[in-house]
């Protein structure tokens, strides 16, 4: 398996536990709100709990990078399907490789292949996950905003 380099050895990823799901939401709506302003992520705060314990419930798997005790960031995966649900970074941690370890142990709990659907006009997204080595897979439309979006894939080298 291939292996992924950290950025900072006070960051710690783990993966999180059953009770603590709910408490991702606020990291959720602040990262999102800061993403695309002109959607009320506020008012999705009870579609996301419930999305995410559906997840898990089907075998999907949440881990957060912690500094001490400060989540800054998770990732949600199914390790079978290879499909990375959520990633989101709290805004004060945004520039400091977070995303990127998130990514790295979405990689590591699915290693032979990450597949996920970002918004189209998301471009700093986009361009994280090109920079990764993901590749433009398909495009389709968020049933919740009707926004375009993309489907892009990852797979590690032969």
């Amino acid at each position: 398996m291939a292996q992924f380099p950290s950025q900072s050895a006070e960051i710690r990823v783990r993966i999180l536990i059953a009770a603590e799901l709910p408490g991702v939401a606020g990291l959720w709506v602040a990262s999102w709100r800061e993403a695309m302003p002109e959607i009320d992520f506020d008012a999705r705060r009870a579609w996301f709990i419930e999305r995410l314990q559906g997840l898990h419930r089907k075998g999907s798997v949440t881990a957060g990078a912690f500094d001490g005790a400060e989540l800054l960031g998770f990732v949600t995966i199914d390790p079978a399907a290879g499909y990375l649900d959520q990633l989101a970074v709290a805004p004060s941690a945004k520039g400091k490789g977070i995303a990127h370890r998130l990514l790295n142990e979405a990689r590591r709990l699915s290693p032979r292949e990450v597949v996920l659907d970002v918004n189209a006009d998301n471009t700093r997204a986009v361009a994280f996950y090109l920079r990764e080595g993901f590749a433009k897979a398909g495009s389709g439309v968020n049933p919740l905003s009707g926004l375009k979006t993309l489907r892009l894939r990852w797979r590690p080298p032969p």
